[in-house]
């Protein structure tokens, strides 16, 4: 039985978190269940695309994700298994899934369970399908070309605010391979240097690092970067190659 790993913007207020561990449950007794996070950039599938690699990163050959920033839920737009070499990932068409690596295979998911709300596809759609697959049972869905996903043209980094911690940290869309290039990163039209660490730099001082996440972040030595930059979820970030 496959692990499954939720990846959503639900945050841990409210029913929802719950309602999906429940449905998980319910369709696969005994699957483990682990939450990855639920605090995505809110309604912002453009944002969470460029956090979704790096946090699945670590996860196990074979794990399933449900990963849902869907604000688009109820619409037209198309639920989605896709297959890469080391993961499987449920969810929506929004451009969620186009930065995902080595993907083999997308497909459109064409079942559908007896009650479905129009607005919580999360726990009456993926959360069951995922489910299915977690424990082997088949699922109607029919293939369809990667190149045909939303965003599959979007570019492979963004010089923007994906994702804030609760520290105050703002991490970026740009991935560690590509900080080797950058010779000055600037917030707010301030030059900010890079360190390797908090330490490298007096406290109340921003600089820019690789994360843990393998993602440029703009951090502050014993402060919060989006406080002192003021920075929100999308702010562009200019880079000096």
């Amino acid at each position: 039985m496959s692990p499954i790993f939720l990846f959503t913007d639900f945050t841990n207020e409210g029913p929802y978190v719950g309602q999906l561990h429940a449905r998980l449950l319910a369709e696969a007794g005994g699957v483990r269940i682990v939450d990855l996070m639920h605090d995505a950039p809110a309604m912002r599938p453009d944002l969470a695309a460029y956090l979704l690699p790096s946090v699945c990163g670590p996860l196990p050959d074979g794990a399933i994700v449900v990963a849902v920033v869907d604000p688009g839920v109820g619409g037209e737009r198309r639920p989605l298994v896709v297959e890469t070499t080391h993961l499987t990932f449920v969810g929506p068409d929004n451009g969620l899934f186009s930065r995902l690596p080595d993907i083999e295979r997308v497909s459109v998911i064409d079942w559908r369970p007896d009650e479905l709300s129009s607005t919580f596809h999360g726990r009456d759609l993926f959360a069951p399908v995922a489910a299915h697959l977690a424990v082997g049972r088949q699922v109607s869905m029919f293939e369809t070309p990667v190149g045909q996903m939303v965003g599959a043209d979007w570019s492979g980094h963004l010089a923007a605010v994906v994702y804030i911690d609760g520290f105050g940290n703002a991490v970026t869309g740009i991935e560690s391979e590509k900080s080797e290039r950058i010779q000055s990163v600037i917030v707010r039209g301030e030059v900010v240097r890079r360190a390797a660490r908090f330490g490298d730099v007096p406290p109340g001082e921003p600089f820019w690092y690789v994360n843990s996440l393998g993602l440029v972040e703009i951090a502050v030595n014993q402060g919060s970067a989006a406080a002192q930059f003021a920075l929100a979820l999308g702010d562009r970030i200019l880079l000096d190659w």
